[in-house]
């Protein structure tokens, strides 16, 4: 689609980029997040990619400084951004994010929902660890609270819609799955995600340099281990 771009408020433009999250549509998010950073544009100060967008935060006062009019500063700004897209290629090589291997405990108290979620997929619980660890996903955002990955890339078989009832308490580190998506949980918060796991690793830290472990444009890939091994990484954290 040709990208759409509308005003936020008066110090931020989305830039739409797709209709729908599709196996396209995370490299095509970052290719442009990448590109629009090199470009260094005047009065920008932030580029926040997502599932389907890109948000461009600006400054007004740095942009009435470049000659922008006072009147019309989103307009200026927004032509600026079309003649920029315009010239994107439609197809730019770019390094992969970083790999990170997240160690997850599946089922039992850790995974309350696997059993349910194999009977609904109609496989055996061992057949769904393989399924969610098998592949590799992307991070297209954080969200929802601080460090929150949502992470596409999650196998046809195991999309289902999120619980009716969402819980009052999700466990830090849970690994879920709703829609077309798995996510971490980086904290203990209420979730209506199906819990198939957990993992010891922390995803946000606060006085940690970037707080947050996972960035838009990484990829996961998830690693069972039994509860014993659990047990020895948060004794080791």
């Amino acid at each position: 689609m040709e990208p759409r771009i509308t005003a936020l408020g008066d110090r931020a433009l989305i830039i739409e980029l797709a209709d729908r999250i599709g196996d396209e549509a995370p490299s095509r998010i970052h290719q442009v997040c990448s590109w629009l950073s090199d470009a260094r544009l005047p009065g920008v100060t932030e580029l926040v990619p997502a599932a389907t967008t890109v948000t461009v935060f600006y400054d007004p006062v740095a942009l009435k400084e470049t000659g922008a009019p006072k009147h019309d500063l989103a307009g200026w700004l927004s032509s600026r951004l079309t003649e920029r897209l315009a010239r994107l290629p439609e197809a730019t090589a770019l390094p992969p994010g970083r790999l990170i291997e997240i160690p997850v405990c599946y089922g039992g108290d850790f995974g309350p929902d696997l059993d349910s979620i194999a009977t609904r997929a109609k496989r055996s619980p061992e057949a769904v660890v393989e399924l969610h660890s098998g592949g590799e996903y992307v991070v297209l955002q954080l969200g929802f609270a601080p460090g929150f990955p949502y992470l596409h890339g999650l196998p046809e078989a195991l999309r289902f819609p999120r619980l009716e009832t969402p819980r009052t308490r999700v466990p830090a580190g849970s690994v879920a799955i709703a829609n077309r998506q798995s996510c971490v949980y980086p904290s203990e918060i209420p979730g209506g995600w199906h819990v198939l796991g957990r993992t010891p690793l922390r995803l946000f830290q606060p006085d940690r340099k970037p707080p947050a472990l996972l960035g838009p444009g990484d990829r996961v890939k998830f690693r069972p281990i039994s509860p014993e091994e659990f047990d020895r990484w948060e004794d080791a954290s």
